[in-house]
């Protein structure tokens, strides 16, 4: 049975997030409270726990894994990110948006998207998951928890741990989430000139985009 960390919502206990790092940093999937719906998140440098990821949630390579980071000074590293890019992200998070942008060689080649070479990039809101991240002291690499055959994101702990029992290590457990995902917007057409696109509209509202 996945290991079950029940931290407070408001208040993580730091101890219980120190042993979830410790468990990223060793190679587990876990999933883990989000501002929109639990997530799947491992190390960003572990492939054997990226690909275990991907095999969860029945994705291949094609599909956009998101770099979950703390805040926007982390973006530079991985994204290239132009002055009216930065100005819609800094408008718009931290929250229930993903942002896809075009990565940068930091980013390995394996969670890329392997045509575009782009990126899916979150700053959340979550308190648990900003003090995970925090504590971890680097960005994970997650995709929302929406498991083959299913419609929408899991947000109950209990059912999580129950149908993944052996896929994660653990579950961190903070309650239940919103069932509804992120909204999902590709900024790469802006650094031609061109106007974001909006590829799903999720929990967050599109309004603070301007859209």
């Amino acid at each position: 049975m996945a290991q079950r960390f029940k931290v407070h919502p408001l208040n993580p206990q730091p101890r219980l997030l120190r042993q979830a790092v410790q468990a990223l940093q060793a190679g587990a999937v876990l999933a883990v409270p989000t501002d929109s719906s639990y997530a799947l998140v491992c190390h960003l440098d572990d492939k054997a726990a990226v690909q275990r990821l991907r095999r969860i949630r029945g994705v291949d390579e094609r599909h956009h894994l998101t770099l979950l980071c703390r805040d926007l000074s982390e973006l530079a590293s991985y994204a290239r990110v132009d002055n009216r890019q930065y100005r819609l992200l800094k408008a718009a998070t931290p929250g229930p948006y993903t942002f896809i942008l075009e990565a940068t060689k930091e980013v390995p080649r394996r969670v890329s998207h392997p045509a575009r070479k782009t990126i899916g990039l979150r700053v959340p809101q979550h308190l648990v998951l900003r003090e995970l991240l925090a504590l971890h002291g680097a960005p994970l690499l997650g995709t929302t928890l929406i498991l083959p055959g299913d419609d929408v994101p899991l947000n109950d702990p209990d059912v999580i741990r129950q149908r993944l029992q052996h896929e994660v290590a653990a579950v961190i457990d903070a309650g239940a989430c919103p069932h509804e995902p992120t909204t999902v917007v590709d900024l790469t057409p802006m650094g031609t000139g061109g106007e974001p696109v909006v590829l799903r509209h999720g929990l967050g509202a599109l309004a603070p985009l301007g859209l």
